[in-house]
Formats: structure tokens, sequence, C-alpha cells
């Protein structure tokens, strides 16, 4: 592609909307074939920008899902123990004695296991989405950090692979906990904050072309009144389309306060929080926006 507009223009056409500073950061994220490091709440888009970036490109997206002690064999390889078992009983049964021949052949690629980040390196083009890299440790992100400066990996038994054309590498953060100063380093940076109420009700818009003009407003009105009312867990631009969702498929065609407290369950997700809005004049944040 050949600049910002144009990305922008080709994201667009997927149904998600960037503004300018993200479409840059995407466009020379694609041209220098840097990680793009999404960092925000949850619910703000980032991991829809990997999707929407795969569907762009005409590319599989490979997704890493980041969990607490995750290593290199869950993210990188492994190997197919029962085949390899299989296998060695087969050669026994076959009376094949050459153990130097067996060894090799028991490490031979076609019983090697390809988790996502292996995938990524072998799939030319993919996207690879390192989902919520904030819940792993450093250990993982240390060798995150080698793969992604070299997109090659050493296996002993196989020697080094190396991608022919870099991945497309999307990692993303909650921001649970601060990821080391090394890795971002790496990668150029985008803070998702939660959009305006015209950038939000343009998202809903385009998401759920179904829902009433009235729903979709008066939805993304209480979502931007909930997200002022010191909430635990604010609700994202995801839970905002969940909410107009649950609000149509009721058959509603607007929406009240009352009816709105009683789908709270739909952009909500902590007892404290729901707590919280019951407590609100949700009619007066109707009202107020003339909605």
């Amino acid at each position: 592609m050949d600049g910002p507009e144009q990305v922008r223009a080709r994201l667009e056409e997927t149904g998600y909307l960037v503004d300018e500073g993200l479409a840059v950061t995407c466009f020379l994220a694609l041209r220098l074939h840097r990680p793009l490091f999404c960092e925000g709440d949850a619910g703000v888009g980032k991991t829809a920008l990997a999707a929407a970036l795969a569907e762009t490109l005409g590319a599989p997206l490979i997704r890493l899902q980041c969990h607490e002690g995750i290593d290199a064999s869950q993210a990188l390889y492994d190997w197919d123990f029962p085949r390899q078992l299989l296998h060695l009983r087969a050669a026994e049964a076959a009376g094949v004695t050459d153990a130097d021949r067996l060894e090799s052949e028991l490490y031979d690629r076609r019983f090697l296991i390809a988790r996502p980040l292996l995938q990524a390196l072998q799939t030319q083009p993919s996207v690879l989405l390192v989902d919520e890299i904030d819940r792993a440790d450093d250990e993982f992100e240390a060798f995150l950090l080698e793969l992604l400066s070299e997109y090659s990996v050493s296996i002993p038994e196989l020697g080094t692979l190396r991608a022919e054309v870099p991945p497309v590498v999307v990692l993303t953060s909650n921001r649970t906990r601060e990821v080391h100063d090394a890795l971002k380093r790496r990668c150029l940076y985008h803070w998702f904050d939660h959009p305006s109420f015209a950038r939000e009700l343009a998202i809903v818009r385009r998401r759920l072309p179904e829902v009433s003009a009235r729903l979709a407003e008066q939805v993304t009105s209480l979502v931007q009144t909930l997200r002022g009312a010191d909430l635990f867990k604010p609700p994202g631009v995801a839970e905002t389309i969940d909410w107009a969702q649950a609000l149509d498929a009721l058959g509603a065609r607007e929406a009240d306060a009352d009816l709105a407290v009683t789908t709270l369950g739909s952009v909500l997700k902590y007892r404290e929080d729901m707590d919280r809005a019951r407590g609100l004049d949700l009619a007066a944040a109707l009202a107020a926006r003339g909605v």
C-alpha cells in the first residue's frame, strides 16, 4: 500500500474505522516490517485491528493467546511424541536396528508440531497476533524479543528456520502490568483510547447496520455516561456493540432507562459496577444528549 490514506481506506472497507494516527502507524508497520504494539483498555479495538489487517492483506490471522506461565513449547513448537512412539514401534516390528537412522527419522519435520509463532514464520504472508502480552512473564518477553529481532528460530534437531517474508506482527496489552522497555523499543507503539461519541457511534452503525439509528445513538450515549462514572471496569467499544445487539434482539427500536437497567449485564461484568450504574440517572443522561 502506497501510503497511510490507502491503509485507512482499506481498513475501513473491512468495517474497521481508524484515525490518522493509527493509519500512519499501521502503514509504517507494514512498510518497515516492524511489530505494532497496541496498548489500552480491554474492548477498545486492539485485537480487532489485527483481524482487519489480515482481511485487508488477504492473509491468515495466526493468534497466540498469552497467559501466565506460557513457554516456548506452547508458543513456538513441540514434537508429536505419540506419533514418534508409533514410528519406533513400527520400525522395531520391521526389524530396523540402526539407532542413528531411527534418531534422525524421529526428529524429521513430519513429527514437528508448529505452534503459532512457528506457523507465522512459515506462512507467507501472515498476520501474527500476540494477544495480551502483559499476561506473560519476563522470560517469555525476552524470548519473544529475540524471535522478533531476526524473524527466525533455531531448532536443535533441524537447524535455523527463517521467515522468507516477515509476518505482520500485532502485540496487544491491556496494561495489567508494564511490558519491558526492550520489547516496546522493537515495536511501533499506539495507545488505544476510548473513542469520542461521534466515532463510537460510527463504529456501532458500521458493525450493526440492522440496529435502528436512534437505538445506536442511545446506547452509545449511555456507554459514554458509564465511562464517566468511575467504574472498576469501564466498558469498551466491544461492550457497546454487545449492548446494542442485545437490545435489538429484544425487539427494541429505542431504549429507555428501565430497559437499559434490565440489560446492564450485556455491558458491565462486575457487581460493583452494576450497582453503581443502577444508581445513575440514566434517563437524565439520555435527555442531556438529546437522544
